[in-house]
């Protein structure tokens, strides 16, 4: 992965209706989910949805596939793995065991995760 496209990436899901609909295609994966369905899960009206899909889109970071009268959106998740091991290829300078975070650190980073999951996305 090139810095571009990981730029691309970050710039895409700097917008919380973005980030909101890759996480919420994420937990649908591999099926994905219909824009209607994208639009009432979120409450996010149609037309503001297909603006952001299109970012995500050209980002990269969906595919979409027409169904019949329907557009169904999948995350890629390859591409977020490909961003994530981008930035930690050089994560302490090659050194391994060198990088782990301490289980206090990564309990609290999960809660506040999901703290910040279920104020956002419904169930």
């Amino acid at each position: 992965m090139d810095q571009k496209v990981a730029t691309a990436v970050f710039e895409s899901l700097a917008s919380t209706v973005r980030l909101d609909v890759y996480r919420l295609l994420v937990r649908h994966a591999p099926d994905g989910l219909v824009a209607g369905e994208i639009a009432s899960t979120l409450d996010v009206p149609p037309n503001n949805l297909s603006f952001h899909l299109k970012a995500l889109v050209q980002a990269g970071l969906l595919a979409v596939e027409q169904q019949g009268r329907f557009l169904r959106y999948r995350a890629n998740l390859l591409l977020m793995q490909g961003v994530i091991t981008y930035l930690t290829a050089e994560c302490c300078a090659g050194k391994q065991g060198r990088c782990a975070v301490p289980a206090a650190s990564r309990r609290q980073s999960g809660a506040s995760i999901r703290t910040r999951r279920a104020s956002r996305l419904p169930s």
